[in-house]
Parts: C-alpha cells; structure tokens; sequence
C-alpha cells in the first residue's frame, strides 16, 4: 500500500484537510454552555471561528415532587430510557442518592451520545441503537414481545416527544415519566454574538435541538430575523429540518448524520467543501 501522501512538515494531507477545513468559517453554536465546549474546540481544531451563543438553559423540573415520587418506586420498573445525555446528568445523582439503579432494571438509550454518557456514570451493557439515533431507532430494538405487561419509565426533560410513549403503550407497556429538567431561553443571551448574527458575520448556524432552534427565532426579534433566516444552517434531524423551513428558513439546510460532535464537524467540513466546489 503506497504511503499516505504528506506535506511540507510531514503531516498527512488528510490531517492538515481537517486542521484547515474550516478556515475561515464563523460557526454559530448554540448546544447549552456546558455541553458546547466539546464542539467549539473541534469546530476551531479546523481552522474555524466557533462563535458560543446557548439558545437554551437545562434547569430543574418545576415539579421535583413528582420526579421524586416515581424515582422512589424505581423497583417496579423493568426498563429506564434516557432521552438525553442531560437526562443522564440530571437522574443519575438522584439515583445515586436513592443506593443506585436496582439489578433488573435494565438501561436503555435514545442515541450513542446518551449512551455513552450512561457508560460514563459507570453503567454497562445499555440498549442503544447503533445506526439510526433516535426514538423510532430505539422503538425497533423495543418490540412488543420485550414490553408487553412490563412497566417502563422513560426519563426526560418536561415536554418530550410523545412518539415513543406512545408506540411502547400501544405495545402493552405501562409507562411512567421522570421529567427531570426543562429547557428554557437563556436568561442572559450573549449580547455580542447576537449582534454578530444579526450583521451577518456568521457564515453557518449549528442546531442541536427544537427548543434552540425556536428560541433563537424570538432572540433574533422581527428586526433581525431576515439575516436570520438567509443564514445557512445544520441540524442533526430531518425533524428540526421541517421545522425550519415551517420557520421560514430560506438558505441551505443541511443534517448531520448523527447528533454527536464529530459528526457535526463532519458536516460543517461538507458543506465548506461543497461550496468550495462551487
């Protein structure tokens, strides 16, 4: 096998590609401030600018009552799906503080990333999807014959899709709800990079999630919503993808093949490379 080519200081290509990729490109990232540190340090690892504006706040359920409630009957459940990696982070103290997750209760995950924030928390052998990352992914590995009879508690942030509730029930599963974080609007949203956006020195938005991609429509105001909505964008699912265009998004959308960091980089490094092309 011939050797990779390299250059000048004997890097790979394909490294320098990725150290360069971005250069230039002013990508807006709007994951909450204690999870879009990981994706800023990739994002400028590429030769990018990652502009950090949080568009949602992960802040304790408005009812701790209940959420106490169902995690101290954690015993009758067969099965717990987290939803999020911020639902990991927010129930398992609370487990923790209740002598862990019982022996049988078995762990289940939406996506990789949730998963591995499970691993993280020192919990093994999780049911997780490892192609598709997302409630109808994990509804497969889920059928009737696994849940029928059996109760199940799905732990989420206050208002999640009811898709997978749903589809469990109508397979014969008891559902209950550990609702253990809202999303809110930021109380104080970076005043700068709100500028910057509404000038237009920001080439690409990155969205991770309904909640931001809403909240940052109202941040905008009506004043700063065209440059808003001419500015080109990347998700992680077609479902924020409809939603963007039901906005009035009017640029370029794209979707990242999964909802991880590395995956975004990824997509930040096409659509550079496609309109590199052009």
């Amino acid at each position: 096998m011939a050797d990779e080519p390299r250059d000048g200081r004997g890097r790979p290509r394909r490294e320098l590609a990725v150290e360069t990729g971005l250069r230039g490109v002013r990508v807006l990232v709007t994951r909450p401030a204690h999870q879009a540190e990981a994706l800023a340090r990739l994002i400028e690892s590429a030769g990018g600018e990652a502009v950090r504006l949080p568009t949602v706040e992960i802040v304790p359920p408005a009812d701790p009552a209940a959420l106490n409630a169902v995690l101290d009957r954690l015993h009758e459940f067969a099965f717990a799906i987290f939803v999020s990696p911020n639902a990991v982070y927010r129930a398992v103290p609370l487990l923790r503080a209740r002598g862990g997750a019982p022996k049988v209760l078995r762990l289940a995950a939406v996506g990789q990333g949730t998963r591995r924030a499970l691993n993280e928390e020192g919990f093994e052998n999780v049911l997780a999807p490892y192609e598709r990352f997302d409630s109808e992914a994990l509804l497969e590995l889920l059928p009737r014959a696994a849940v029928a009879g059996k109760n199940i508690l799905i732990v989420r942030g206050e208002g999640g899709r009811e898709r997978l509730s749903e589809t469990l029930a109508a397979r014969g599963a008891h559902l209950s709800h550990a609702e253990c974080y809202r999303r809110v609007p930021p109380r104080q949203p970076d005043a700068a990079a709100l500028a910057r956006l509404r000038q237009g020195d920001i080439d690409i938005l990155t969205i991770t999630g309904l909640a931001g991609l809403r909240n940052l429509y109202d941040l905008m105001g009506e004043s700063g919503r065209a440059r808003l909505l001419a500015t080109p964008v990347l998700l992680v699912s077609e479902r924020q993808a409809r939603a963007a265009r039901e906005l009035g998004f009017n640029a370029e959308l794209r979707v990242a093949a999964q909802a991880s960091d590395a995956a975004i980089l990824a997509g930040l490094l096409a659509w550079r490379a496609a309109r590199n092309s052009i």
